[in-house]
């Protein structure tokens, strides 16, 4: 390309961005980075010429390649840095709002492109995905979501080369930025987490590769995921997740808690201790954490209660001394697993959140206590 189509493809952008105000809604979210308001419309038609989606496509990586900040910059007319503010979105992933000059633009252009590429059919090497998330370097940031969710159903949904995503996700084991680390940490697990398949093809190879990688793993954000990934490697994973339920890192901690789940409902007295130990936890989500483990029932025996499991006094014990947690959230995880037991201890606090309605955040975690004791009472029980 010439110097002279170099400048004019430049214009060309830019008058794109600055046009963006006589635009639709859609564009003008496209253009504020708002990933929020882009991924809870309708797709726009395209992404042929002269359609919304091709604009909104253009105008979404102009913004990516310029940077957020540097054409805010540009279009406020303002140097120095701009204050920075975080956007919590749904799942607690996060973007950031940008403010200079009166201006005022989210870091969502990145993830917008990416999640309109995938609905145009539009496939970027797994390099270039990888190279926007670790742009953001928050590994909350949506851009995160969107780059990992593209690769891991372009796994088992488009397996034209069945090995590509995971053996690109596997090689970044040994990678020494632990941000690449941590990118396909997250690919892999969530390839295994997703699938569908009746035989679990994933769960084998993502074990054994898990296992050799969080006994050498150093950074707490990659072990978050690799400590969540190892949960269907039963027994063998046991000593190592015990360990990190003790980890400096509470994320850790908590997915490691997590990880323990089929172990303690199969009454291995190691994991279960490790469990008890972080219902005292310091961190609230930790303990929350320990709860829901030790209020669970094995998986498709729904009417099979937490006191008739292995070492069921002691988990249902340990539920009870949590009743009288300072955090709501701890105390209403505990009262579920002990009413799902028709424990009476639980009787109290179920009793203060009676008549729920679907906009409270416990309905429907209460929702199977009320309906096993509705049941129960029709039974005779």
């Amino acid at each position: 390309m010439s110097s002279e189509q170099s400048t004019d493809s430049g214009q060309s952008k830019s008058r794109l961005h600055d046009q963006a105000e006589g635009a639709s809604p859609l564009l003008l979210a496209v253009d504020r980075g708002d990933y929020e308001f882009v991924t809870n419309h309708p797709v726009p038609y395209g992404p042929g010429p002269g359609t919304e989606g091709r604009r909104a496509l253009d105008l979404a990586r102009y913004w990516c390649e310029a940077g957020a900040e540097a054409e805010l910059r540009r279009r406020s007319g303002v140097t120095g840095p701009a204050e920075r503010m975080a956007v919590r979105h749904d799942g607690d992933w996060v973007s950031h709002e940008l403010s200079l000059g009166g201006l005022k633009v989210r870091t969502g252009h990145a993830a917008i492109l990416t999640y309109l590429e995938s609905k145009y059919g539009i496939a970027p090497s797994f390099e270039e995905l990888k190279h926007r998330a670790l742009a953001e370097g928050d590994v909350e940031h949506v851009v995160w979501l969107e780059t990992t969710s593209v690769l891991w159903q372009r796994q088992l949904r488009t397996p034209t080369d069945p090995n590509a995503v995971w053996n690109a996700a596997a090689a970044l084991a040994d990678s020494p930025d632990p941000l690449e680390r941590r990118f396909g940490a997250d690919v892999l697990y969530c390839i295994d987490l997703f699938d569908e398949s009746d035989d679990f093809p994933f769960d084998g190879p993502l074990g054994n590769l898990f296992l050799s990688w969080a006994a050498r793993e150093e950074d707490s954000r990659v072990l978050r995921v690799l400590a969540n990934g190892l949960s269907g490697t039963s027994a063998r994973a046991v000593p190592l997740l015990t360990a990190l339920t003790r980890h400096a890192d509470p994320h850790v901690r908590a997915g490691a808690v997590s990880g323990l789940s089929f172990p303690v409902n199969a009454g291995d007295e190691e994991a279960v201790a490790a469990v008890v130990e972080r219902a005292r936890d310091e961190v609230p989500a930790v303990r929350r954490s320990a709860c829901q483990v030790l209020g669970a029932v094995p998986a498709g025996h729904p009417d099979i209660t937490v006191a008739h499991t292995p070492a069921g006094p002691l988990r249902l014990d340990t539920l009870a001394a949590c009743l009288s947690d300072e955090e709501e959230d701890v105390r209403v995880t505990a009262a579920f697993g002990l009413g799902m037991s028709d424990d009476p201890r639980a009787d109290d606090v179920l009793r203060l959140y009676e008549g729920l309605g679907e906009d409270s955040s416990y309905h429907w975690e209460l929702y199977s206590v009320w309906a096993r004791r509705r049941r129960r009472e029709q039974e005779g029980f």
